[in-house]
């Protein structure tokens, strides 16, 4: 238990005092019998004689004990601001009980010089101001708090510095020391909430989760609040700067409760992999999501660097042709099926834009699926703007994959973006997407996770949080038709060779973006009940760099 602070206390100081350095103020004269025969006294050169000031110091404090505020304020030198203190003590730290005892014998310490307060080297208040205690008796007096419901108390040591008066008596010089060592000017003292220490941050299975690079700049956000009746935190006596409100705590009356441990949805195992993983992609950003499809549950977050932006909840950016396994559940649900002959041509024309395939690739007999597999732009828009209607893809993008809804995960999200096209050369770009489309790895690991279990779970990464469901469910032709696609994709398409575990399922992405040399990598895929989604900026073929980063998470998998 927090005990207070330990001030040590001085002899009498004999070194001479300018009357100017306290001024002149009016007092009642209470130690010398004539308290109804108030009279104007001024403080004078020299130190009251030793048994004044024992008498004042006394009388001070049994005024201050017994709650008698008035008296104690007329036996200092500055009575109005003293009592103003004073009331402000009682109102603010109520003390049930306040027990203040002059010292008989002040052990003897170095006499502080004018520029240095009455303290001692292993007890100084860093903050205390220079001030002048030459002419001064300093006496020490023990005080103890108690408060009401707790056995709890308050002990420490105060100083009291003693002045002569015009009328050969001593005074009480008042400042805020005089109440607490620690007190200065512009400062309060109070009763104030102390909250318990946060509980510890764990990961699904209890394990430890702060030493992780990528997590530490985010695990600051999660806090454990006691419910508002549960009484969870204690109280103490605390120092504010009226100014900064920075607070010393001095004194703890009770106790706080002890707060749980916070368990988060997250995996010990998969997030030192994804740590790892994005760190192997040195000198590009890279952000990194893991999500369990059947609960919605993040598993792994990851960004290199590790400080900064946290790319994988913010980075939003248009994703490539991850975005084509919504185009082609917009195209699926409107009657398209995987083995329908879609011609893959080397250019496409939409309202005088021409758009050509990256690698100039083409195939007048391709089929949808093989489309899929090589991510033929042209294929797709000439398809889409002949199947589809403006609308179509983003409505099924916030109705199936729950992009556009509120996502409440624990952490602040860039939301996913997919606008309603304005014109046809905007909706012929959104099909590949480009354009005005904003998605984050959080997003896209969330479009995987919704092929691999079929239903929308928005992602969160605190159990029990309340999430946001999808208006619809894909049909089961559209995600069997989806699941063989993104099958294929790493048999025989653009993710054959990344590593990717057997039986997953993934779509590679290339985003022009600004003024960059190389475009931003991206995949996003599943294997059995994990999804994860990378993007590396600048790092050119979705294959390239963002597939061995996803292959090495896939390869740890989702141990429960």
């Amino acid at each position: 238990m927090n005990k207070g602070v330990k001030i040590g206390l001085a002899t009498v100081c004999t070194a001479m005092l300018g009357v100017g350095g306290y001024g002149a103020y009016n007092i009642v004269s209470a130690v010398t019998g004539n308290a109804d025969k108030p009279k104007v006294r001024t403080v004078v050169a020299g130190p009251p004689a030793a048994d004044q000031a024992a008498k004042t110091a006394k009388a001070f404090l049994d005024a201050w004990s017994k709650g008698d505020l008035e008296a104690a304020a007329k036996l200092t030198d500055k009575p109005d601001t003293a009592l103003a203190a004073l009331t402000a003590f009682k109102t603010k730290v109520n003390p049930s009980a306040l027990t203040l005892t002059a010292e008989a014998h002040a052990p003897a310490f170095a006499v502080p010089t004018s520029s240095t307060a009455p303290t001692t080297p292993s007890s100084a208040s860093p903050s205390a101001p220079a001030e002048d205690t030459s002419g001064q008796v300093v006496l020490g007096y023990q005080a103890k708090a108690e408060f009401a419901g707790t056995a709890n108390a308050w002990s420490y040591e105060g100083v009291l510095g003693l002045v002569k008066m015009s009328d050969n008596t001593a005074a009480v010089h008042w400042s805020q020391h005089v109440i607490h060592p620690h007190l200065d000017a512009g400062e309060s003292i109070s009763v104030q909430p102390v909250a318990a220490q946060p509980g510890t941050l764990q990961d699904r299975k209890g394990r430890p989760i702060k030493t992780f690079d990528s997590l530490s700049p985010l695990l600051a956000s999660f806090k454990y609040q006691p419910p508002a009746d549960a009484g969870g935190a204690g109280t103490g006596v605390a120092i504010t700067n009226d100014s900064t409100g920075k607070a010393e705590q001095l004194f703890t009356i009770t106790d706080p409760k002890p707060q749980p441990s916070l368990k988060l949805t997250l995996d010990a195992d998969l997030q030192r992999a994804a740590e790892a993983a994005v760190k192997s992609q040195t000198g590009h950003n890279v952000g990194l999501v893991a999500i369990e499809p059947s609960t919605g549950n993040v598993l792994a977050i990851a960004n290199n660097p590790a400080t900064g932006m946290n790319r994988a909840f913010l980075g939003a950016v248009a994703p490539g042709s991850t975005m084509k396994i919504i185009t082609a559940a917009a195209l699926l649900e409107a009657g398209v099926k995987s083995g329908d002959a879609m011609p893959c041509p080397p250019t496409f024309t939409q309202v005088g834009q021409t758009v050509k395939n990256d690698k100039d690739e083409q195939d007048p007999g391709a089929s949808f699926l093989k489309d899929f597999q090589m991510s033929c732009n042209t294929a797709f828009l000439q398809a889409g703007t002949s199947k589809l209607k403006r609308g179509d893809m983003e409505t099924l993008a916030k109705d199936a994959f729950g992009l556009g809804t509120t996502w409440k995960t624990g952490l602040p999200i860039a939301p996913p973006k997919v606008p309603a096209p304005t014109s046809d050369n905007q909706w012929a770009v959104q099909l590949m997407g480009q354009g005005s489309l904003q998605m984050s790895p959080l997003a896209m690991a969330s479009v995987a996770a919704t092929v691999q279990n079929g239903t929308f779970h928005q992602p969160v990464l605190v159990p029990g949080m309340e999430q946001q469901p999808a208006a619809k469910q894909l049909s089961s032709d559209t995600l069997d038709a989806l699941r063989q696609m993104m099958r294929s994709v790493v048999t025989s398409g653009t993710a054959a060779g990344v590593g990717l575990p057997s039986g997953s399922g993934a779509k590679t992405g290339t985003a022009e973006v600004g003024n960059q040399a190389k475009p931003n990598s991206w995949l996003t895929a599943y294997s059995g009940d994990l999804a994860v989604a990378v993007l590396v900026e600048a790092g050119g073929y979705g294959a390239d760099a963002a597939g061995p980063v996803a292959a090495s998470v896939l390869k740890v998998g989702n141990k429960h």
